[in-house]
């Protein structure tokens, strides 16, 4: 592994877009897999084949991530300059299904829509590029890859309610775990790294932008956060707020229940 991720480390973007089409080659196989006819009725095909796309990126890099962090635990103490050569990798791959996911929002014509995650999205490339050129916080990356493992969840949370299914008890139980991982894996990874950035502000290469994305992104997750927590524990409150409860169903939204 280490000769290949030294090849590509020579060639940060060219591999980035190779995982990318490596994930627009995913997409194109999950096609072949048969949709939910209430998915097909109610015209969320594209909504739920690129959740599945995502899906597959969350299993993958959630687990890795943590893979990485538990046999090399001195990722978590030096953010900034430590990483091997599976944790190069893991950015690598990830970077790719960040920048297809953009590219399939934006040339479906759901860029509108979507705006939320092509902020978030533009946010993870720009720092995500920035560790795989200059080889500082991949790390870091590596840790933010954690809130993968709450996409898990997410997403389950989000194909169920495609599918119409709020009342099985896949979705009960999921509800559940989807607060927990929330808390632990997304909300916490996120208040490590910026305690991270500002305890060690004054010697941070770029720490000043760093900083600004991981505000940017705090905001948006907590946001989220008190939305995910009003639609699933608090509904009659939440359609008390929002009496006729209507949003873009086509979207990919990050900001909506």
């Amino acid at each position: 592994m280490d000769a290949l991720v030294s090849v590509l480390k020579r060639h940060p973007g060219s591999t980035v877009l190779v995982f990318a089409l490596v994930f627009r080659l995913i997409h194109r196989l999950l096609q072949r897999l048969p949709v939910p006819t209430v998915v097909k009725q109610d015209d969320h095909t594209w909504k739920w084949r690129n959740l599945s796309v995502s899906m597959v990126h969350s299993l993958l890099t959630g687990t890795l991530a943590v893979t990485c962090v538990v046999l090399w635990p001195e990722t978590l103490s030096n953010l900034h300059s430590y990483y091997t050569s599976l944790s190069y990798l893991l950015v690598c791959v990830s970077t790719g299904y960040f920048v297809q996911d953009a590219g399939d929002i934006i040339l479906t014509g759901h860029a509108r829509a979507s705006w939320e995650f092509l902020i978030h999205h533009s946010l993870v490339i720009s720092c995500f590029m920035y560790s795989l050129y200059t080889k500082l916080y991949v790390g870091g990356a590596v840790f933010a890859l954690f809130v993968e493992v709450n996409s898990v969840t997410l997403h389950l949370r989000l194909l169920l309610k495609l599918a119409n299914a709020q009342s099985s008890p896949m979705y009960q139980i999921n509800k559940y775990l989807n607060i927990f991982t929330y808390i632990t894996f997304r909300l916490s990874t996120q208040f490590y790294l910026t305690w991270y950035i500002v305890h060690n502000y004054t010697w941070l290469d770029n720490g000043s932008f760093f900083l600004a994305s991981m505000m940017v992104m705090n905001i948006m997750i907590l946001i989220y956060f008190y939305r995910l927590l009003r639609a699933d524990f608090f509904p009659q409150s939440w359609r008390s707020v929002r009496p006729n409860g209507t949003h873009n169903n086509n979207s990919k939204r990050f900001l909506t229940d």
